[in-house]
């Protein structure tokens, strides 16, 4: 079964709906691919024929904007699963997944994931409530950058890296985001972020090394973020 009964995708995705045939027929019909810090999983526009799924490593969606900035509007991690809502809604896929961290990912082919649909309807269900997810997270995440300021949503993601993605043995947050792909997560410019970063750090509340952030005072960065 090449292990995706085992895969830490199958336990936290859709996929945890299939049954012992269907993971088999999975094994028998993904690949297997390293993605590579900086490249590209999907590029916006691109027609999507399949879904990957992340087996390990971090990667960013993002979106260009009218001035040629790269938005990010989310970061995916291992058991997420890439490209389902454009895969059922036929459309090109609206945002781009690059890796921020290597990868290793799976592609399954549409064709085996139209059939799981069809035949089973948890995993229906399941991949529907992904999407909704999906959806939701986009909400939310417009809604911030509306009624938030910058310095509020700066410091609502350095407490979203540290929550979701853990710390290192140094206490430094384990995503090492370059300070314009931070900039593009609060959606403000570059020198705007790192200028708040030098208050951050000013204020006790952070602790700057080259590109590691270190959070040092957590409560004050929940009221900076409230």
């Amino acid at each position: 079964m090449n292990k995706c009964d085992q895969c830490i995708v199958r336990q936290l995705s859709a996929l945890k709906a299939l049954n012992k045939e269907q993971i088999i027929q999975l094994a028998n019909s993904k690949s297997t691919q390293v993605i590579k810090k900086g490249e590209a999983i999907i590029e916006e526009g691109e027609v999507i024929n399949g879904v990957f799924c992340i087996k390990d490593g971090i990667g960013k969606l993002s979106k260009l904007s009218a001035n040629g900035r790269d938005q990010v509007v989310k970061l995916v991690k291992a058991g997420e699963l890439l490209g389902q809502r454009s895969m059922i809604s036929n459309e090109p896929a609206n945002l781009s997944a690059t890796a921020i961290a290597d990868m290793e990912v799976c592609f399954i082919p549409k064709s085996e994931i139209i059939h799981f649909f069809n035949n089973n309807n948890q995993f229906s269900m399941n991949l529907m409530q992904s999407v909704c997810d999906d959806l939701k997270h986009a909400d939310d995440h417009t809604v911030d950058m509306v009624q938030k300021t910058v310095k509020e949503r700066l410091a609502e993601k350095l407490l979203y890296l540290s929550d979701t993605f853990g710390v290192n043995a140094d206490q430094s947050l384990k995503v090492q985001l370059s300070r314009e792909e931070l900039a593009g997560m609060i959606g403000t410019a570059t020198e705007s972020c790192i200028r708040l970063l030098s208050e951050f750090k000013k204020s006790g509340l952070i602790e700057l090394k080259g590109k590691l952030i270190f959070l040092k005072d957590i409560k004050g960065l929940k009221k900076e973020a409230s």
